[in-house]
């Protein structure tokens, strides 16, 4: 891999990545995007405070960074969903079957001990420039 294999991809739409990683990295057709946490880009913190509201904003996180790349939810192969109590699957699922439709990506979702910043969701993904 060269460094014009890859490259970072960063929105200002979504909030600033709060360690030493970027938003995304684009590298080939593939985009990885990185757990994004329910962060309000504008509040510069967590504004929602029930589940599935911080699933709806680390979706739409996920939506701006795509988008710096032209794609969108559709265009989404994998997603990885953190929950910090598992007891938050089913609220998570509600919304997040508002934003993806059929064919679903594949997913994984699993209960951590603990989210920065107290979060109760944090979402990452992988997509495809040519998913469609």
């Amino acid at each position: 891999m060269t460094t014009s294999d890859k490259h970072i991809v960063n929105s200002k739409k979504a909030p600033a990545a709060i360690g030493p990683y970027s938003q995304a990295v684009s590298f080939g057709d593939t985009v990885y995007v990185s757990g994004q946490l329910p962060i309000d880009a504008e509040a510069g913190k967590i504004t929602a405070e029930s589940a599935g509201e911080q699933t709806r904003q680390s979706l739409i996180n996920i939506q701006h960074i795509l988008a710096e790349e032209g794609l969108d939810l559709s265009d989404v192969l994998k997603v990885t969903v953190l929950l910090s109590d598992i007891e938050h699957f089913q609220e998570m699922n509600t919304v997040y079957a508002e934003f993806f439709k059929e064919p679903f990506p594949a997913r994984i979702a699993y209960e951590v001990a603990a989210l920065p910043a107290g979060a109760l969701v944090e979402i990452g993904v992988i997509a495809g420039k040519s998913a469609k």
